[in-house]
């Protein structure tokens, strides 16, 4: 067990809500354990997402720039785990690594925020609307053509202050990272059948090293087995696609009687082609549905669609 004098050290992005979600990593193992807090230290780590602001994530290369240098913490000790948004997670982990563990996964939907609309419906023509998901991007344009997109990069208090700025008039934000903050910006969310969130979206999980015996049974102390085989079968789906920050990519799992349910779209990056389907069956088939739905729509979509 972790000591005052050999605390267990936890690394994370520097945001409020990444240090938010170190937090809950580190209390729910201080109450498995009886623990106290300086049997535990938050490491903040910044990464090259974090660094740049000024380009689009597309532009620096994709989803690894918001674990790299975490990784490489891990890898050389300098932290024991680390903690991550999933939807934020590259689909495969570097050698000597391993993430398999999650925490009860939050609220997946999207918010859409826009002072003085209640809705995306209710934008005027032409409005200028900020995202750096080409997800939320390509969805948006799949249902409201009329609207200008413009990049917008920053963590919640930065794209909040931009918004004042009128640098946009709406942006969308994760329910997940609001509710984990505990803010309430006049958010509407917004249901899955009008938006599918991002694979993982609301999820934290919890890397290590592959052979950290003592931390691996630590973690499995809060792992949460519901939220993993929904996480497993998105991310099966994501993998297959070959999915990345350049890539419009949605799916989410929910659980059903019959086990799970799992729906998945793909977009062209202007929104003027959604290609979508679901599959339901066994929680164990999760990550082979995942798969097959994600064949299903390449075939659909032919040579180029991403382009």
């Amino acid at each position: 067990m972790p000591t005052p004098d050999a605390p267990l050290k936890i690394g994370t992005r520097g945001s409020p809500l990444a240090l938010a979600q170190a937090f809950e990593t580190r209390d729910r193992l201080m109450a498995a354990f009886g623990l106290a807090d300086d049997c535990f230290a938050i490491v903040p780590i910044k990464t090259t997402g974090d660094r740049v602001q000024d380009r689009a994530l597309r532009e620096l290369g994709g989803k690894g720039l918001f674990t790299k240098e975490i990784e490489e913490a891990l890898l050389d000790g300098t932290i024991d785990i680390a903690v991550h948004s999933m939807k934020d997670m590259p689909v495969a982990q570097p050698d000597g690594l391993i993430l398999d563990t999650w925490l009860p996964r939050e609220d997946v939907r999207d918010a859409f925020i826009a002072p003085g609309f209640g809705g995306i419906a209710d934008l005027p023509k032409g409005a200028v609307v900020g995202t750096s998901s080409l997800r939320r991007r390509a969805q948006l344009l799949a249902r409201r053509p009329d609207l200008q997109v413009v990049e917008f990069r920053g963590n919640l208090q930065t794209r909040m202050r931009k918004l004042a700025e009128g640098v946009a008039q709406a942006t969308f934000l994760a329910m997940a990272g609001l509710n984990r903050m505990g803010l309430s910006v006049g958010q509407a969310p917004i249901a899955p059948e009008d938006m599918l969130p991002a694979v993982a979206q609301g999820a934290i999980g919890i890397e290590r090293r592959l052979d950290d015996a003592r931390v691996a049974r630590m973690l499995e102390a809060i792992h949460h087995q519901p939220t993993a085989e929904r996480i497993v079968a998105e991310r099966a789906f994501l993998a297959t696609l070959d999915g990345s920050c350049e890539t419009p990519i949605a799916a989410l799992a929910v659980a059903v009687p019959e086990g799970l349910w799992l729906r998945g779209e793909i977009l062209r990056t202007d929104g003027s082609e959604v290609l979508m389907g679901e599959r339901r069956g066994p929680v164990a088939d999760g990550p082979a549905m995942g798969k097959d739905l994600a064949r299903e729509l390449l075939s659909r979509a032919g040579p180029g669609f991403f382009d």
